[in-house]
C-alpha cells in the first residue's frame, strides 16, 4: 500500500475484549494520542478509559457514507486522505472484530490505485492480546446468559440433580473419545466435559445461603495443586514419580483427616473401576487385606463378585485396568456382533 505522506495514515487497531480495558500496549497509547481517533460503537468498552486518558472519540455517525464493512472501508480511507488533517486516522476496532473489513479495504486500495488516487498507509497494530485460557470468559459469558433471564428455558430449570446424568454421559464419551485416538472427538468431548463444570458452577452462584462461582471452583484447584506439588512450588525434594505419587497420598490423607486408607472413595462408581480403586489405596497404604483367588469356582453372586475382585487384583499386579481392558474386549465383541450381523 502507498505509502506517501499527502496520502495520509490509517491505523486499524485490534483489541480484545477479554481483557480489562484500558490495558493496551505503549504502541497503541502512542497513536491514540497522536491520532484521529474513530470508533462506531458508543458502548465500545475503550471508550470510558480512554476519555478517561483525555482521547478524543469521534462517533462513525458523523461521517458521511457510513454503511456496511465496503462502505465502511471508503470512509475510513477518505477519512484518512483527508489533507486538511495531518493526524493518522486511527479506527477502534469493534469487538466483533469488524468482519468484512479487511476484504473491503483490500478491493477499496487496489480499485483506487487502478483509479490513479493516492492510497493511505493503512496498518494493522494489535493493542491488546488473548492470554492463555482467555475464551473461558467467553464460555462464563454464554452460561450467564443461558440461566439469566430471558435465556434457554431449559438451561433455567437444570439442577445440580437433574444434570448428574449428562455429567456422567459426557466423561464417558471423553473417556471413548481418549482410547478411540480421535483428537477432533477428544477436543469436542473436552468442551461438552468443560461445560458441565461450567454449568454446576453457575447453578452454585445461584445458591440462596452458600454461593460459590467459577472462580471459586478454579481457586480452589489452584491452591490444592500448589500444596499437593511442594517438590514444584516448595523446596521438598524427590526422587521419581513413585515419590510423587507416594508424597500426594500422604498430603491428602493429612488435609482429609481420614481414618482409613478406603475413605473417600465414591462407592457409587462402576463396580470394576470401584475393585480397582479399593485395591490401589489399599496398597499404597501398606494394607494387607485379604483378597480372593481368582480361580475359585462360581457357585453364586458372592463367589462371582469374589471372582471379579480377584481378577482386577491380578490385572492390577501386571500393571492393567481390568476397566479398560472390559471396555476394550467389549467393542471387540460389538466388531464381532456387527460381522456375524452382515
Amino acid at each position: 500500500m502507498n505509502g506517501s505522506h499527502p496520502a495520509g495514515r490509517l491505523v486499524l487497531l485490534a483489541t480484545t475484549h477479554r481483557v480489562p480495558a484500558g490495558l493496551l500496549s505503549w504502541p497503541a497509547w502512542q497513536v491514540l494520542q497522536a491520532g484521529r481517533v474513530l470508533c462506531g460503537d458508543d458502548a465500545h468498552p475503550l471508550r470510558p478509559p480512554l476519555a478517561s486518558a483525555g482521547v478524543e472519540i469521534e462517533s462513525l455517525d458523523g461521517i458521511e457514507g457510513f454503511g456496511g464493512p465496503a462502505d465502511l472501508a471508503a470512509a475510513l480511507l477518505e477519512t484518512a486522505r483527508d489533507s486538511s488533517d495531518t493526524r493518522p486516522v486511527v479506527w477502534l476496532g469493534s469487538p466483533d472484530g469488524d468482519p468484512g473489513l479487511d476484504t473491503g479495504l483490500a478491493a477499496r486500495v487496489a480499485h483506487d490505485t487502478e483509479a490513479g488516487r493516492p492510497v493511505p498507509e493503512v496498518e494493522m497494530l494489535p493493542g491488546s492480546y488473548d492470554l492463555p485460557g482467555a475464551r473461558l470468559l467467553d464460555l462464563v459469558t454464554v452460561m450467564d446468559r443461558l440461566r439469566s433471564p430471558g435465556g434457554c428455558p431449559w438451561d433455567a430449570r437444570q439442577t445440580h440433580e437433574s444434570l448428574v446424568h449428562y455429567l456422567l454421559e459426557e466423561t464417558y464419551e471423553t473417556v471413548e473419545a481418549v482410547e478411540s485416538g480421535d483428537r477432533a472427538h477428544l477436543r469436542e468431548e473436552l468442551g461438552d466435559l468443560l461445560l458441565q463444570v461450567m454449568f454446576h458452577a453457575r447453578l452454585a452462584e445461584e445458591h440462596p445461603d452458600d454461593p460459590f462461582g467459577i472462580d471459586d471452583v478454579a481457586g480452589g484447584i489452584v491452591e490444592k495443586l500448589v500444596r499437593r506439588h511442594p517438590h514444584v512450588f516448595g523446596d521438598t525434594e524427590v526422587a521419581d514419580a513413585e515419590e510423587v505419587l507416594a508424597n500426594w497420598e500422604v498430603l491428602k490423607q493429612q488435609e482429609k483427616g481420614r481414618a482409613s486408607a478406603v475413605d473417600g472413595v465414591p462407592l457409587g462408581q462402576p463396580a470394576l473401576a470401584l475393585a480397582a480403586k479399593l485395591l490401589s489405596r489399599a496398597g499404597k497404604a501398606g494394607v494387607d487385606a485379604a483378597v480372593p483367588d481368582p480361580g475359585v469356582a462360581v457357585t453364586g453372586p458372592d463367589a462371582l463378585g469374589d471372582l471379579l475382585l480377584g481378577l482386577v487384583d491380578a490385572a492390577q499386579r501386571q500393571g492393567l485396568d481390568a476397566e479398560q481392558a472390559l471396555r476394550a474386549a467389549s467393542r471387540r465383541y460389538a466388531d464381532r456382533v456387527r460381522a456375524a450381523e452382515s
